[in-house]
This record gives C-alpha cells, structure tokens and sequence, in this order.
C-alpha cells in the first residue's frame, strides 16, 4: 500500500511539472521565435508532456483500484495476469523517452508497432475477464476493477505510442499519425 501512495504523491509532482515546463516552452517560443527544427521540438515536447502527465493519472487511477482489489474481499485472486502487460507498457515509457533524448526516429518507430501487442494483450484480458464474471459472478466487482487496470495500462501504451509520433516529428518532420505502422517505420527508416 505504501507504493499506492507513493503514485498518488508522483502524479501531483507530475501535475506540477507539466504546468511548469509548458510554462518555459510558451515563454521560449513568445521571446525567441523558433523556427524549422527548434519549433518542431518545442511542439513535440509540449504534446509529449501532455502524453507524460495522462500517464500519471492512469498511473493513479490504477492505484486506486489496487487499493481497492487489496482492501476488499480477503482471498480473491487475480483472474488475469496483468504484469506482462505492465512490464510493457513501462519498457515503451522507457524507450520513447531514450528515442527522444537520442532523437531516434527508427526506435520510436519500433514503440509504435510495440502499442499494437498492448492492444491485443487488452483484449486478451478483457476476454478472459468477462469468462471468469461469467463462471463466477461473485467475482464480478473486483473483476470491474481489474478491467479498469487492464484499460489503463493499455492507455499508457496508447501515450508512449503518441509521444514517438512526436519523437518521429521532431526528428524526421513528417506527421505520422494515424498513417499506420507500416508507414511510420517506412518514414522513419528512409530518412535515417
């Protein structure tokens, strides 16, 4: 319980954080007019910050319903395992932010395609899930709760997925967004 309210207190910093960077970045593009590639970075990073801090609510809101799962119903046992899914969508959070600071348009290329087995390993879960309510409907609060985990980590993976698009913006120029993986890799690899 004490990482629980560790999140908690991370999330405010993370709140505070954002505030003060998008802070900088208005006051850099108001007194020095960037242009091309310093323009593309300010943007990049003010949309990624955005990415970063609905990171942290979905970090949160996870706590949350660990707090939940961990104080209800003695016994009850996870139906799902959701720590590979986890172990991924952290790893993303780490490699974007190591694209970024290499600027790496073909590593954050990678995330991307990576958001794709979050995605499945959600509806994989959510499948398994609802088997479980259905077979045990006792079971259906915590079940809730664990769909909501599920859901939030597959939205994290959504942001990283996000924050390379940016990485690939900021270092290649060209919006990859909703053009498909296949596209975003072919950007990023051909203009290495």
């Amino acid at each position: 319980m004490s990482l629980v309210d560790q999140v908690r207190e991370r999330e405010k910093e993370i709140n505070r954080l954002e505030v003060e960077i998008d802070e900088r970045i208005t006051n850099l593009i108001a007194r020095n007019q960037p242009t091309a590639i310093d323009l593309r970075m300010l943007l990049s990073i003010s949309k990624m910050l955005t990415d970063m801090e609905r990171c942290g609510d979905e970090a949160e809101r996870i706590a949350k319903m660990a707090r939940r799962l961990h104080e209800g119903t003695a016994g009850y046992e996870p139906v799902v395992e959701l720590r590979h899914m986890s172990s991924s969508v952290a790893g993303m959070i780490n490699d974007v932010l190591d694209a970024f600071a290499r600027q790496d348009a073909v590593h954050a290329a990678q995330i991307v395609r990576s958001d794709k087995e979050v995605d499945r390993e959600w509806k994989g879960s959510l499948r398994h899930i609802i088997t479980y309510m259905i077979e045990d409907p006792r079971t259906i609060s915590h079940s809730i709760d664990l769909i909501f985990i599920a859901r939030a980590l597959e939205r994290i993976g959504d942001h990283a997925k996000n924050m390379a698009e940016r990485v690939i913006y900021m270092v290649r120029g060209d919006d990859v967004r909703h053009t498909g993986v296949k596209n975003t890799e072919r950007t990023a690899r051909d203009k290495a």
